[in-house]
């Protein structure tokens, strides 16, 4: 788990060195065990370590001849890798079996890798760059093109800070965060910076991209006719492998752990294949009834053997906090979940470099309740996902924002595409999109703010393989999601109690926002980045009915997005509490 970052320029432009130190001091929190340079004619590469695999020896960039090689992220069978394409390895790293790979089988090379990477090889004999991303977009990669060729880090902040371009807005994507609170495709936020897509591998020559490929993260076709015995029996061998895989590392690990069907099949599986007990952490909130699993996720620990960190995530500490966690997620996510997340990350770096999280298990397995709608069809009551936007019907923006669902629209011809059920269309549409965007830029940025990888079983291709094309039946039944993972826990860990409706993991952002309703609202309405797009009389009226639920989610959006402007757009540093920092003039 890494920083990347680096420079592909036109030929006979000369990389600057203190671009490359300024991309490499903005990663400098995604690896503080080491960093590494390599220069070579008009092509630079920047790397900063957090030492998981190969203490040792795994220091990077990488080489095999001329050929150097940088890469953010984890590549879980590289030791099947080395011994089945008899690949002469000189390190223990995991990186080092793709950068054979690729002398041998050229832009194909990431076809063979299982895990989660954003891979940079600078190959001076076909004066070229590659770059490519694992297929569920776990591992973030930005680009930016410029007048002497194409930048590239593992967040758009680096760019920003070396100068490459200004932090301007696109207006499209900012209509979709404030909607959706994320934005869709390659494009992000910040104009002239893009995102290499989930799975695309891209090759750069004289600073310009000149080939695209892509790799598939989910299998091609309809349901399979499968019985519920074989399924189980699949789907076990399968989790057994991938929890087997992402538990490889030189260093301690832990897991996050909620009272739900993912984190329990997480943790039933870890306690199969570890001697020790697993230490698993769970995070709950001080607000009256509001969705705290901790005590469900106590009870699951318990059944399992595991030691349980349990810790105690409250409104004084957010609003000290928020500035901070917001201030982390450069490209934005306005998932009120970057709370917890980013607490139980620096909790969990108290003592493991490595947790397991049950990220992509409703996606895989069909577990929201957007799915069953999408089922039906809509003269049985079925809805589109996402057709309605997080300010629908509140009049607190200046202008009704159009086409800001253009985006989704988009992806969900391509999702339904193949002979996919309603159900599958909806699930690669979350795979497209809200997966790498959302839930997993949170995971990213979270963790790594407190320098901690974050893991994913479910988002493998084993996994993939043995869950996403099951019949629908064995998704969705008694309008209950997940209906095969709940039987295997049913089966293998009964303590997890499966069957228990699903709660969702819904932080009580309303309620502590409603008891400073007054005063944030004020301060929000003031910002630069708030005023600019919504009415300030509007925004304070929002917010004292933060009470409400649409309000809550409203108001949130407006509170990250008064935040991330100031730290992003604005280059404030925002120190002291939420207050303090929406305060500073």
């Amino acid at each position: 788990m890494c920083g990347i970052a680096g420079l592909a320029l036109r030929n006979g432009v000369t990389p600057s060195t203190a671009m490359l130190a300024a991309m490499n001091a903005a990663l400098g929190h995604r690896g503080p065990d080491g960093s590494g340079q390599h220069v070579s004619g008009n092509v630079a590469l920047a790397h900063t370590r957090l030492a998981i695999i190969d203490l040792q020896t795994g220091d990077q960039p990488l080489f095999a001849g001329p050929t150097a090689l940088i890469g953010n992220g984890e590549v879980y069978n590289y030791r099947e890798l080395r011994t089945e394409n008899q690949l002469a390895c000189v390190t223990g790293s995991d990186c080092e079996p793709p950068l054979h790979l690729y002398r041998r089988d050229g832009l194909g090379f990431a076809e063979r890798l299982r895990g989660m990477y954003a891979i940079a090889l600078h190959d001076p004999a076909e004066r070229r760059l590659v770059l490519a991303r694992d297929p569920f977009g776990i591992k973030p990669l930005y680009i930016a093109e410029f007048a002497d060729g194409i930048a590239f880090a593992s967040e758009p902040q680096a760019l920003l800070a070396a100068g490459i371009l200004a932090p301007a807005l696109d207006g499209d994507r900012l209509k979709e965060l404030l909607q959706l609170q994320f934005t869709t495709g390659a494009e992000t936020i910040f104009r002239g910076i893009t995102r290499l897509l989930p799975g695309e591998t891209i090759a750069i020559a004289d600073g310009r991209i000149v080939e695209r490929r892509r790799r598939a993260a989910l299998p091609e076709g309809g349901p399979e006719e499968i019985g519920e015995e074989e399924a189980l029996a699949r789907l076990d061998a399968a989790l057994e492998q991938s929890v087997d895989l992402h538990q490889r590392s030189d260093v301690p690990y832990g897991m996050f752990l909620s009272g739900g069907t993912d984190s329990a099949a997480i943790l039933a599986m870890m306690a199969r294949l570890n001697d020790r007990p697993v230490l698993a952490f769970t995070a709950g909130f001080d607000v009256p009834g509001a969705a705290d699993e901790r005590e469900a996720a106590a009870r699951a620990a318990k059944a399992a053997g595991a030691r349980h960190v349990s810790i105690d995530v409250t409104r004084a500490e957010v609003w000290r906090h928020l500035p901070a966690i917001v201030g982390a997620m450069d490209d934005p996510a306005a998932d009120y979940a970057i709370i917890p997340t980013w607490f139980l990350a620096r909790r969990a770096r108290q003592e493991v470099k490595v947790v397991l999280s049950g990220e992509g298990g409703d996606e895989i397995f069909g577990g929201y309740g957007r799915y069953r709608s999408a089922m039906r069809s809509w003269w049985l009551g079925g809805k589109t996902p996402r057709r309605k936007g997080a300010f629908d019907g509140l009049d607190v923006l200046r202008t009704e924002p159009t086409g800001w669902r253009d985006g989704i629209a988009a992806a969900e011809i391509e999702a339904g595409a193949g002979g996919r059920t309603r159900l599958q269309g909806a699930q690669a549409l979350d795979v497209a999109d809200w997966l790498p965007n959302d839930l997993l830029t949170k995971l990213d940025r979270c963790l790594m703010a407190h320098a901690v990888e974050g893991r994913t079983p479910f988002l493998d291709p084993g996994v993939a393989a043995a869950a996403f094309r099951l019949p629908d039946a064995l998704k969705v039944r008694r309008e209950m999601g997940k209906y095969l993972l709940r039987r295997w826990l049913e089966r293998h860990f009964p303590a997890s109690e499966p069957f228990r409706p699903k709660q969702g993991f819904t932080v009580p952002i309303g309620a502590w926002i409603a008891e400073d309703g007054a005063r944030l609202g004020a301060l929000v309405a003031a910002q630069p980045g708030v005023a600019e797009i919504a009415k300030p009389d509007r925004v304070q009226a929002l917010f004292r009915a933060a009470a409400g639920k649409k309000e809550a989610f409203a108001a949130w959006h407006l509170l990250f997005h008064a935040l991330w402007h100031r730290r992003h757009v604005e280059g404030r540093q925002m120190l002291g509490d939420v207050f303090e920092a929406l305060a500073e003039r």
